[in-house]
């Protein structure tokens, strides 16, 4: 009986021309390349029998998409099957440069012009918590942000949200206008009846106070819902 085979590794180099994914991004640039061809080339190889692309999509079937990897610790990483230590690390590592660089505060204040401004400044990042969280937004007079503020950590419920907490940086920072955002770990961004009743209370108050509540956004995984532009809380149906 002859030796055992060696585990052999399909690699990105050995794969159709047309479906090396590293081809693609030299020849078309990252934005074309699915999630699973970018973490193709972080991986650079697959299993026996595997190839990387496979390996790449069956991570992202496993953990539920980017959100669910990004969620996921170093030891889960490693257990699973085909990535190992190095691979694992590299892209743990990969994934907290997205998060850092999706944190990161600009050197010019964005200007908050569409519900896909809000999601630009922080949406991104959001999507990634676990817990849900309710932030604010404070903009200046040409609706530039002047700085992002979290007011709740945990269950958002709008019975238990101080509408104060929510105008209090505002009123400090003499902020004619807010944007509220906040999260649904589940990753469905369909506001409930708590969230509109939440930016009734909110846009009421910020007539009062003289402060304009600009819009509230729910942001789930890779999408969000803008309140105002669905007619919700803001006196439009």
């Amino acid at each position: 009986m002859g030796p055992a085979p060696e585990e052999y590794h399909l690699s990105i180099k050995e794969l159709p021309a047309s479906e090396r994914p590293r081809e693609r991004l030299r020849q078309f640039g990252p934005e074309v390349l699915t999630n699973a061809e970018l973490l193709a080339v972080i991986l650079n190889t697959g299993t026996r029998g595997e190839s990387v692309l496979e390996l790449a999509q069956r991570l992202l079937v496993a953990f539920e998409g980017l959100v669910g990897l990004a969620r996921a610790d170093l030891p889960t990483l490693q257990r699973f099957h085909g990535l190992g230590e190095a691979k694992a690390a590299k892209l743990k590592a990969a994934l907290e440069l997205g998060r850092r660089l999706a944190s990161a505060q600009p050197e010019e204040r964005p200007v908050i012009r569409t519900p896909e401004d809000v999601y630009a400044v922080a949406g991104a990042e959001m999507a990634m918590l676990e817990q849900e969280q309710l932030r604010v937004l404070l903009l200046d007079t040409r609706n530039r942000v002047l700085r992002t503020v979290t007011v709740v950590q945990g269950h958002v419920n709008g019975a238990q949200v101080r509408i104060a907490e929510l105008f209090r940086d505002a009123v400090r920072a003499n902020a004619p206008a807010i944007v509220l955002l906040h999260n649904h770990p589940s990753g469905d961004p369909t506001p409930s009846r708590a969230d509109v009743e939440l930016t009734q209370q909110a846009v009421r108050a910020g007539q009062l106070l003289g402060i304009e509540v600009v819009d509230h956004l729910v942001i789930g995984h890779g999408r969000f819902c803008s309140l105002r532009r669905l007619g919700l809380g803001f006196g439009a149906g």
